[in-house]
């Protein structure tokens, strides 16, 4: 048996020493832009009237119900799933008013938009979650926001989610639990519609095959050489709605400019893709 030099079993055991010793996820860090106001459209896609009137808009929202909502575009999600990037990105900005004790707390909401992986997410700080619940963040995304962005109109598709945010985190509590609530309805009754679908989908082909199967006992040569066998083929597809750990965050105001508060964020929202 021939033994390996001791150089060689050195350089081994360093690399095995470097894996065990490196945590997951550090060779490649997380990066976010910088936050620069209500609006970061690092994806180019608001052109500067566009953003001047969003951000207005969000300063009234902010103004009147003392809450924060932030309009994010990136030009990449670095490989990471759009759930994890905007809950980590809520971590960093700290957007929302830190949860302190006052009434208003954890009260920020990052609209995420990222254009080059066709990804969209509602990202919903703790003290929101009971008004912006995953179900009404999905249906926003799904209803006002998806539309536009199939339509390659991302301007709109953003306002339109903006100002469906907006007239939710206007809402008095009990109407707003309420609109929360009719969304969940409305989400399980697409749920049953979807599985009635499928049953009949499933209902179609065993009658298919049960037809096909007759034939073919009865008569098998009158297909041979003929056409190639019938195929259905039902496809569905799915926001992508997802979460991910919790956590706290610190932030504050700052240097004069816009800043978080210090929300914190617990992968609460929503996501979809076009």
């Amino acid at each position: 048996m021939r033994i390996l030099p001791h150089s060689i079993f050195a350089v081994i055991w360093a690399a095995l020493v470097l894996v065990i010793m490196v945590p997951a996820g550090t060779v490649a860090a997380q990066s976010f832009p910088e936050l620069t106001g209500r609006v970061v459209d690092q994806a180019d896609l608001l052109d500067p009237a566009q953003e001047a009137a969003m951000t207005a808009k969000l300063e009234a929202l902010e103004a009147n119900s003392n809450r924060q909502l932030v309009v994010a575009t990136v030009s990449s999600l670095e490989g990471y799933d759009i759930a994890d990037y905007g809950y980590q990105l809520g971590r960093t900005w700290g957007i929302g008013q830190d949860g302190d004790g006052e009434t208003e707390k954890d009260n920020g909401v990052i609209l995420l938009v990222a254009p080059n992986d066709r990804k969209v997410r509602i990202e919903v700080g703790y003290g929101l979650e009971g008004i912006m619940t995953d179900a009404l963040s999905g249906v926003i995304i799904q209803n006002f926001i998806l539309p536009k962005f199939r339509d390659s109109d991302m301007p709109a598709g953003i306002t339109a989610g903006v100002d469906a945010i907006t007239a939710q985190l206007m809402l008095p509590e009990e109407e707003a639990r309420a609109s929360a609530s009719q969304a969940a309805s409305q989400q399980r009754e697409r749920s049953n519609d979807g599985e009635g679908g499928l049953i009949i989908f499933w209902i179609i082909v065993g009658i298919v095959i049960i037809i096909m199967s007759i034939s073919g006992s009865r008569g098998g040569k009158r297909y041979r050489g003929g056409a190639g066998p019938v195929v259905i083929w039902g496809g569905g597809g799915s926001s992508g709605w997802g979460s991910s750990g919790g956590g706290f965050s610190s932030g504050g105001f700052g240097g004069g400019g816009f800043s978080g508060g210090g929300g914190s964020f617990g992968g609460g929202g929503a996501s979809g893709g076009w």
